[in-house]
């Protein structure tokens, strides 16, 4: 599993030019399911993802969590994430989890992230999504969950 974590000031998703999810300060996630990821795998990415400290204290040190800033989420699906570009130029996407069970655990990580953080606002699986946003840093962070699982 993967997430590219992005340290916004807003962001928002839109599908057929209608916004479907709009946060302000937070982190927009994009959200790479593998083939042989688990609910234990997400459980630990989740509690990786709500409890990362990259939000500046009084001192300016990044010291501060998504809670301690009110923040808020943004959830997309990205199977991209898993792209394999080792051979020609076109990438292969045979690492990514298949959609039934990428949904199904995509679907998880929402309701688990919403056990954690108030406002948690998602993507749709599978569309052709526009997401903007405003990278606060620029701060972007991946978690790659055979480095962290």
């Amino acid at each position: 599993m993967k997430f590219v974590i992005q340290r916004v000031t807003h962001a928002e998703v839109a599908v057929e030019g209608e916004v479907i999810g709009k946060i302000g300060k937070g982190f927009m996630v994009l959200i790479g399911v593998a083939q042989d990821d688990t609910r234990v795998i997400a459980d630990k990415m989740v509690k990786k993802l709500t409890g990362l400290r990259i939000f500046e204290d009084e001192n300016g040190k990044t010291n501060l969590a998504l809670k301690d800033v009110d923040g808020e989420l943004l959830l997309i699906s990205q199977f991209t994430l898993y792209a394999n570009c080792k051979k020609g130029f076109r990438p292969s996407f045979i690492e990514a989890g298949a959609p039934d069970m990428a949904n199904e655990l995509y679907e998880y990580i929402i309701e688990e992230c919403k056990k954690v953080i108030p406002v948690v606002e998602r993507g749709n699986f599978g569309a052709d999504m526009k997401v903007s946003l405003l990278n606060d840093g620029p701060f972007t962070i991946v978690l790659d969950s055979e480095q962290i699982c």
